[in-house]
């Protein structure tokens, strides 16, 4: 009798952190994360705007988004180290009311040092609100409940890179560029008011800051991240500023990896780059985020500047990919505690990379049936991935590295996505130029649309066809340039099924559902 009392309760522990009202915390703190997420997208559409307002030049305006990124990857390591030392709930209020305070100083901006600055200062704030709110969200959910957390968790990750585009472009065209900062001043007084009621203290467990490895971490990552945003304006490698951050990056790389394996206490544990699912977990996020983003970067330039839809157009034609990935969300968080995450993610890889063929095979006269149909397919296969991969990472992890782990997931997905824009950049910049060559050579007089011999006798006329004749050209490289770039990806899917075989899920006695790690 005994024995069947106490199977109740082993077989499904309390939630590690207690609090009044768990839903309305838990829409505060992705409400946070949503903000801070939607801000590393939003400000793209509006970057024209800043520029004219701010009198910054066309390679000076990048560093809005620049110092912002700069900002946030050097601030990341430190989350763990902050949450012990601090407690998450003193430290998780300053960032939201940091951030926002940050969010009106840049909408208050009147120049472009001033908006640097100010951009600066968001991303330190910012840098550390996703991984405390899926922190949180684990902390407050029992191993059971935790697949249809990742599930919210995973649909606040993925609705910043779709909403950003559209509700920015939205904003610009119908009011001021300020206000793409101030509408994070509501939503963070409600995150901020929120916590201070809902979120329970932590323990303080002080410990001593791993500087030295921190300033390691910062320097590769800056320099890395510096490579990346000014490589496509300085003709990346036969630039010596180029070259001087790959180098500086490297050396970084080497001494981090040196000083983690060697440091008595280093600023990541050890034990986290011991847990293969978390590894796996990494990469898998790492890819997730470059092809989530690289899609979403691609796609605005190939529907305004190839199809010729208006801005807004072009963001609601993004909008059924994150219908897509909300719908089958509700649908697979209920599913997932019954599924094996392997093969939900195996299901995941193929249907995205399956989206990504798709549009593979678009052509420059479509109707927008194939684009949203497309979408839509991508964000199912895109729901059915990040959800588990989410899970993954923390099913084998003791509880006190979440904090510590999620920083790093953010992370992988950060350079995940920045390497991604920089691959595909590159390779649409060069498969322009060498499908325009290939395609002028194939000109002939039966290409034309207009009597070669006939036409050159009345001067200008000549000109005009000659110009009709090279933008249709130019349409063609560059359609065939996007397209390339959209098999390549689904490739990368493809390629990637046979890593989970990594995966290792340990189960529970009463059913398939990952048994999570518990907490220490």
């Amino acid at each position: 009798m005994s024995a069947r009392t106490e199977s109740p309760a082993a077989a499904a522990p309390a939630a590690p952190l207690q609090t009044a009202n768990r839903p309305l915390l838990i829409v505060a703190v992705m409400a946070a994360m949503v903000m801070q997420i939607l801000d590393t997208t939003i400000a793209n559409v509006a970057l024209p705007h800043m520029r004219a307002s701010l009198s910054a030049t066309q390679e000076t305006i990048t560093w809005v988004l620049t110092s912002y990124v700069l900002a946030s990857a050097v601030a990341l390591p430190l989350g763990g180290w902050l949450v012990s030392n601090f407690g998450l709930r003193r430290v998780f209020v300053i960032c939201v009311i940091g951030f926002t305070a940050a969010s009106v100083l840049c909408g208050l901006s009147q120049s472009l040092t001033q908006m640097v600055l100010f951009r600066v200062a968001q991303g330190l704030f910012g840098a550390f609100l996703g991984p405390f709110a899926q922190t949180v969200m684990l902390d407050v959910s029992t191993p059971e409940e935790r697949p249809k957390m990742m599930s919210l968790f995973s649909q606040g990750i993925m609705l910043g890179p779709i909403a950003g585009p559209v509700l920015g472009g939205w904003i610009t065209e119908n009011s001021d560029w300020r206000w793409v900062f101030f509408i994070n001043v509501p939503v963070g007084i409600f995150a901020a008011l929120v916590l201070v009621a809902l979120l329970p203290r932590t323990q303080v467990r002080p410990q001593r800051m791993d500087i030295l490895g921190w300033l390691f971490v910062a320097l590769a990552l800056s320099a890395f991240q510096l490579m990346l945003d000014r490589g496509e304006t300085k003709d990346w490698f036969g630039s010596g500023e180029i070259v001087t951050y790959a180098v500086i990056a490297a050396v970084g790389a080497w001494l981090t990896v040196v000083h983690l394996s060697t440091t008595p206490r280093p600023i990541y544990a050890r034990r986290i780059f011991s847990d293969p699912n978390f590894v796996v977990s990494m990469g898998l996020q790492f890819l997730m985020g470059s092809i989530l983003i690289s899609v979403s970067a691609l796609m605005p330039g190939l529907l305004q500047n190839l199809y010729g839809y208006p801005v807004i157009d072009a963001g609601l034609l993004l909008a059924p990919r994150g219908i897509g990935m909300l719908a089958s969300m509700m649908v697979f968080g209920k599913l997932m505690g019954r599924m094996d995450p392997r093969l939900a993610l195996g299901i995941g890889l193929v249907v995205t990379g399956w989206s990504l063929h798709m549009m593979a095979g678009w052509s420059p006269n479509m109707p927008t049936g194939p684009i949203i149909v497309s979408g839509v397919i991508q964000g199912i296969g895109m729901s059915f991935t990040y959800m588990p991969v989410n899970l993954i990472a923390f099913s084998t992890l003791p509880g006190q590295y979440r904090t510590d782990a999620a920083g790093l997931l953010n992370l992988c997905r950060s350079i995940g996505s920045s390497i991604g824009i920089a691959v595909v950049t590159v390779l649409l910049s060069q498969g322009i130029q060498r499908n325009h060559a290939e395609l002028t050579e194939r000109i002939t007089r039966m290409s034309v649309p207009a009597d070669l011999d006939r036409i050159t006798a009345y001067g200008g006329a000549a000109e005009s066809v000659a110009r009709v004749v090279d933008g249709m050209v130019n349409q063609q490289a560059a359609m065939i340039a996007y397209l390339n770039d959209f098999f390549l990806m689904a490739l990368v899917c493809w390629a990637t099924i046979p890593v989970l075989a990594l995966v290792k899920v340990n189960r529970n006695a009463s059913g398939p559902m990952p048994q999570m790690a518990a907490d220490h």
